[in-house]
């Protein structure tokens, strides 16, 4: 499998290369009007990917006209039309789920064992929305006395999604094909530091049969392309993932049109391991939650809290699996953690071992670079005797970092859970029914897991509290964003109106 990846990559990159990685507006592939690129590189190596459209406000207000001219043709095709149209786009990826994934894997560093379930994933949130399109505009009948009032939802109008660099591929699907099943128009602004499936993904939709300007690709920059899209007049909503920063951001850039603003943000989720529990199985998760997808996912648990009559025990199974990760080409199907997506994140998680060495808690694995590995590669790092209070407690490394917090009673164990600012997701581990019920109510985030890992259930609701967001992703939860309410009141007979100047 090794060698099939490479033949795929070294029979891509030539032709992603020559063309580069363009814009796509109404359906054509052009570059930035400043004709400005940036290069990509691979964390892999540091070799050259591809020049990049930079693009500005301008690329971003012909984007947005775009979508705005095919909002109402897209909003009003028939249900089967779309959703065949969707089906079609579900096909395209998994039939490209291959090429998908090397491409994904050589631009973001993400190993390939999980980027090729990603790219299958992808098709499956097209196939999941495109079954709800029949029943997207569905509302409530809500009869009073003398009116019988029902509720429709209809699709806001073009929206704007803009996408992290952490499994983008996977994630823009999760977020695109509800806008698309709405009725909605989009305007992607994908991650600058992981382009390249973007492009691609698009152009499998036109491909499918998406009419042209329903979506629509501008590459760029937060600070130019990001604003311009946060602050156009003509987009009604942003779908945003990223750090909270950026949120916080977005959300005042919007507030001048009234934007809806749905934001999924950061996470310093606790996975919280009771002495009753299935130990092995709380192992195998939270090392599984930790350091795949090298650890760069916002439901990752950073903080595992151990209840301390297991600690060392506990403690000792975990340094030992830890050690025996395998660091390597993420092409490679063996490697379980390839290199962070950027110098300046590798920096940044690189730190975080020197700060958890200053807040006094005990380096039981990793810190460091690997040694003779050319690209942004970390060892997996563990940190054990931490406190609530520590940073490596507090902020989001996100990367192969985790941090070990003893507790000695349940009470105790939900103060440490909720003493951060994130509240994204938790997971609790206890053979306790009545125990797990009560610590997932009083654990504060927008999801729990009760002797499981992270299993996604497309219909459930997907989101945080605190700093980890607003709005929900979601079967019916995504609709609630995409769309608008309406409530439609009829008469029912004579009921008495009110006569006012009357003779």
């Amino acid at each position: 499998m090794y060698k099939k990846n490479k033949k795929i990559l070294k029979a891509a990159l030539p032709k992603i290369q020559a063309a580069g990685v363009q814009n796509i507006i109404n359906g054509i592939s052009l570059d930035a009007q400043s004709g400005e690129t940036f290069k990509n590189m691979s964390p892999v190596d540091g070799e050259f990917i591809s020049n990049v459209a930079k693009s500005d406000a301008a690329d971003i207000d012909a984007a947005a006209k775009a979508s705005a001219a095919a909002f109402k043709a897209w909003r009003d095709l028939p249900y089967k039309e779309k959703r065949d149209i969707m089906y079609a786009i579900a096909a395209e990826i998994e039939a490209n789920a291959d090429l998908i994934a090397v491409l994904e894997s050589y631009d973001t560093g993400q190993p390939i064992r999980f980027m090729k379930k990603a790219a299958i994933r992808g098709a499956a949130n097209f196939r999941y929305f495109a079954d709800k399109v029949i029943d997207a505009r569905n509302g409530l009948s809500t009869p009073d006395t003398n009116h019988l009032n029902f509720t429709v939802r209809q699709a806001i109008g073009p929206v704007g999604v803009i996408t992290p660099w952490n499994t983008p591929f996977m994630l823009t699907t999760w977020k695109i094909a509800p806008a698309l099943a709405s009725g909605c128009t989009v305007v992607h602004k994908p991650a600058e530091l992981s382009p390249v499936t973007a492009t691609f993904l698009c152009q499998l939709a036109h491909k499918a049969g998406l009419p042209k300007g329903v979506w629509n690709v501008v590459h760029g920059f937060g600070h130019s392309a990001g604003k311009a899209l946060t602050e156009h007049p003509a987009i009604k909503a942003i779908a945003f993932i990223g750090e909270t920063k950026t949120g916080s951001m977005i959300m005042q850039q919007g507030a001048p049109t009234l934007k809806r603003v749905h934001l999924e943000l950061g996470g310093q989720n606790p996975s919280i391991v009771f002495a009753d529990a299935d130990l092995d199985r709380a192992l195998d998760s939270t090392i599984f939650m930790k350091y795949s997808l090298n650890g760069e996912r916002c439901t990752s648990n950073s903080r595992l809290l151990i209840e301390k009559s297991v600690y060392k025990d506990f403690v000792a199974k975990l340094v030992a699996r830890v050690k025996n990760l395998k660091v390597g080409n993420p092409l490679d199907p063996a490697t379980e953690i390839g290199p962070m997506i950027g110098k300046v994140h590798q920096e940044k998680v690189l730190s975080y071992g020197k700060i958890g060495v200053e807040d006094g808690a005990t380096l039981l694995v990793g810190s460091g670079k690997p040694k003779g590995k050319k690209g942004c590669y970390v060892n997996p790092t563990l940190f054990g005797d931490a406190t609530k209070n520590m940073r490596i407690s507090q902020e989001e490394v996100f990367g192969p970092f985790l941090t070990v917090i003893p507790f000695e009673t349940e009470e105790e164990a939900v103060e440490i859970a909720n003493s951060v600012n994130y509240g994204l997701t938790a997971y609790i581990w206890t053979k306790d029914s009545a125990k797990g019920h009560r610590m997932a109510l009083n654990v504060e985030s927008g999801m729990v897991w009760i002797n499981s890992q992270n299993v996604r259930h497309l219909p459930a609701p997907f989101g945080g509290v605190k700093n980890s967001g607003i709005g929900r992703d979601g079967g019916e939860y995504s609709f609630e964003f995409y769309m608008e309410t309406k409530n439609i009141s009829v008469a029912l007979g004579d009921h008495p109106i009110p006569v006012l100047g009357g003779m």
